[in-house]
């Protein structure tokens, strides 16, 4: 197996070393994993989504993906960043565009500069962008502004726009954090079943204990911003969910 992304002793803090939200991290992730983090607030979850795109810069310890090692230099990170796709717990999507336009928007990165400026699409990226729709099941509202969507229907836009991108690496930090029960199985099934079929390395944060054993092919949990626990989802033990979170064995099986 090839390696995604790595971890090497990778310390974090906001607040000086005294504080730090990660400390002394050594994780590998391969090539086509679907790994799911767990903690507590405030453990490091999105910290350690973050400094896989640069978004935040570990004060010791290097971060490499897809063997490029992540840094404060911009072609490296522009290169990192253009196959790294992120869905946000708010969707983060323009709400005054409609479903196609923010699809449409993944692709922006890879346009000539002018076209970029320009949102100037040919009738193949059109067609690719409607395509992308119609895997996550929304062509129907592909000229409706997001703003008139349920936040369902936002989150399948958001992984169009991802997969838009053609990513190699997926983060999701808390994806179905505001969402119901059906709907959130409904989006992570959807990112398994990329993962599974397009071999995409996806990595998500949850604190739901029930959606990361039934979707978390490998767990990795943190705790005061050490890696805690790597494991199978099937093999995530009530012990296990003790130890992340304070719970009893016996309030754990529940």
């Amino acid at each position: 197996m090839t390696a995604a992304i790595t971890f090497e002793d990778v310390h974090q803090s906001y607040r000086g070393p005294d504080q730090a939200v990660l400390r002394g991290v050594d994780l590998t992730i391969e090539e086509g994993d679907f790994c799911i983090i767990l903690g507590r607030s405030g453990m490091g979850k999105s910290t350690l989504l973050r400094c896989v795109n640069g978004l935040v810069q570990p004060y010791q310890g290097t971060v490499t993906v897809a063997g490029r090692q992540v840094s404060r230099h911009k072609s490296t990170l522009r290169g990192i960043r253009r196959r790294t796709g992120v869905i946000f717990q708010g969707y983060n999507l323009v709400n005054r565009l409609t479903a196609l336009q923010n699809v449409l928007c993944g692709m922006l990165p890879d346009l000539p500069g002018y076209r970029a400026l320009l949102g100037a699409f040919t009738a193949a990226e059109i067609e690719r962008g409607l395509a992308l729709l119609r895997d996550v099941g929304l062509e129907n509202r592909a000229d409706q502004r997001v703003d008139q969507l349920s936040g369902g229907q936002k989150q399948r836009v958001g992984i169009a726009r991802v997969l838009a991108q053609e990513p190699t690496i997926i983060l999701a930090d808390e994806p179905v954090a505001s969402l119901d029960p059906v709907t959130s199985e409904d989006i992570l099934s959807r990112l398994r079943s990329i993962s599974r079929e397009k071999g995409i390395t996806v990595v998500i944060s949850l604190h739901q204990i029930e959606y990361a054993r039934s979707y978390g092919e490998r767990i990795i949990a943190l705790l005061d911003g050490r890696l805690a626990i790597d494991t199978r989802g099937s093999e995530l033990s009530p012990e296990h969910i003790d130890r992340i979170y304070g719970l009893s064995p016996e309030r754990a099986r529940g």
